[in-house]
C-alpha cells in the first residue's frame, strides 16, 4: 500500500489578513459610498476643462452645421467678461413658414448650436447658460442676406450654425431656414445682428 500523505494548504498571516480586508471592503455599506464619490469627482473633473473635439471626430460627425472654410474658434476676451451672452436666430422670410415651422427650426438651430460648443467651447456655454441663455429672433429677407450674416458674425469670431430643413413638410430639402449666431456678448452680437427686424 501506498503511504501518501497529503498536505493541506494553510494560508500564512499575510494572507489571511488580505483576505479579511477584501471582504471588509467590498462590503455595501463600504463599496458604493466608495463608488459614489469616485462617480461625483470624475463628473466635476470632467466638467472642469472644455472638451477639443478632433478635426477628424468633427468632420465624421453628420450634422446640418455649414460651416465657412475659414471659421474661426468662438473666444472671448476679457473685455466680454462681464457683459452677458445671448443667441440670436435669424429666420428666412422668403420661404413663407408657418408659426409653427418657425418654432421648430428655431428650435433646430438653438439645439444645433449648443451641441456644436458642447464639443469645442463648453466654458461658453457655461456662461450662456448662467446669463439664462437670452435668445432673440429676428427677420432676413433671403439666402444671400443670411450668408451676409453668417459671414460677418465669424469674422468677428463668433460661432453659426445654420439649420438645412429636411424637406418633408413646407419647404424644399435642404433650404436653409435660420441661422443661430451666437453665444456671444450682446454687443458683439447686435453688431451682427442690431439692425433685423424682431420676428
Amino acid at each position: 500500500m501506498f503511504n501518501s500523505s497529503t498536505k493541506v494548504y494553510q494560508p500564512s498571516k499575510k494572507q489571511k489578513e488580505e483576505k479579511q480586508w477584501l471582504r471588509v471592503s467590498f462590503k455595501p455599506e463600504n463599496f458604493i459610498p466608495g463608488l459614489i464619490i469616485g462617480f461625483i469627482c470624475g463628473l466635476l473633473l470632467d466638467l472642469s476643462k472644455p472638451i477639443i473635439a478632433s478635426s477628424s471626430a468633427a468632420a465624421n460627425k453628420k450634422s446640418n452645421l455649414l460651416p465657412s472654410k475659414n471659421q474661426k474658434q468662438p473666444r472671448l476676451s476679457p473685455d466680454d467678461t462681464d457683459e452677458e451672452l445671448k443667441m440670436v436666430l435669424v429666420v428666412r422670410q422668403d420661404l413663407k413658414m408657418g408659426q409653427g415651422k418657425i418654432a421648430s427650426q428655431c428650435a433646430h438651430a438653438a439645439t444645433g448650436m449648443y451641441s456644436e460648443l458642447v464639443q469645442s467651447h463648453r466654458s461658453l456655454l457655461r456662461k450662456w447658460e448662467l446669463c439664462g441663455q437670452a435668445k432673440i429672433v429676428v427677420t432676413c429677407k433671403n439666402q444671400q442676406e443670411m450668408n451676409k450674416l453668417k459671414e460677418a458674425a465669424e469674422d468677428i469670431g463668433l460661432p453659426t450654425f445654420v439649420v438645412a430643413d429636411a424637406g418633408r413638410t413646407q419647404v424644399s430639402s435642404g433650404s436653409k431656414t435660420v441661422l443661430a449666431i451666437g453665444p456671444g456678448s450682446k454687443s458683439a452680437v447686435d453688431s451682427v445682428t442690431g439692425k433685423q427686424r424682431l420676428l
